[in-house]
């Protein structure tokens, strides 16, 4: 075989391939085109996306996990987490539509279980909090943001519509169509109205503010009615 043929070859095993992982993966690549502005094309996404190239591992790991396949798994986890900077481990539960922007430095424990159309962005950790056995990491529901930086951690659960605000770390269970902010994370109030879960990091309610703004209110009505005495 000439370098020639050897070459046309390769290029149709090549597009063969991205053709194959454009159609089993397009839930994976749509998301990834509706979060992101800066996506361009379908192409650009399979080539250059280290946080769609992690799925592609996982996937790959977790479906050796199921069939309890020793080690290999793990290899390949491993492997993807050399070559993206972010580590799922193969016997973690995961929806359709993840999205993993940016990416460097996530974190999903073994038995976290994400739902549908989920965002993490970088420095994400879905983690335990010790050396307990059984399910010890966290359960996300579909259509949750987990900002930069934020830690959810131990057997909880995050509802359904939910946004886990940046660097915030959460121990307790989150209810659906709420925002959680701080350390520990709080609930901010959302006057019973769903959430728009988007990629809006800046107009993020402060329980700590709301609650600050609620006594400057008790504060001033209080100096009113002194002052009319």
């Amino acid at each position: 075989m000439d370098i020639t043929t050897f070459f046309l070859l390769f290029l149709i095993v090549l597009l063969l391939s991205i053709l194959a992982v454009g159609i089993i993966f397009q839930g994976e690549i749509k998301a990834a085109r509706e979060r992101d502005p800066a996506a361009k094309s379908d192409l650009e996404i399979i080539l250059l996306y280290c946080g769609f190239h992690a799925i592609l591992f996982y996937r790959i790991a977790h479906a050796l996990w199921r069939m309890k396949i020793p080690i290999l798994p793990r290899a390949i986890s491993q492997l993807g987490r050399f070559l993206t900077g972010i580590e799922i481990h193969p016997g973690s539960t995961i929806g359709h539509g993840l999205f993993i922007d940016h990416g460097m430095g996530v974190v999903i424990g073994e038995t976290t279980i994400i739902g549908d159309n989920v965002t993490l962005f970088q420095g994400v950790t879905l983690g335990g909090t010790g050396k307990e056995t059984g399910k010890r990491h966290p359960t996300l529901g579909s259509n949750i943001v987990v900002g930069t930086g934020a830690k959810v951690l131990g057997n909880i659960t995050v509802g359904d519509n939910s946004y886990v605000g940046a660097n915030a770390v959460v121990i307790k269970d989150v209810p659906p169509n709420a925002t959680v902010v701080g350390v520990p994370a709080r609930i901010t109030r959302q006057e019973g109205k769903k959430i728009d879960v988007s990629l809006d990091h800046i107009h993020v309610l402060d329980p700590v503010m709301q609650q600050i703004d609620e006594l400057n209110e008790k504060i001033n009505a209080l100096e009113k009615k002194l002052g009319n005495k």
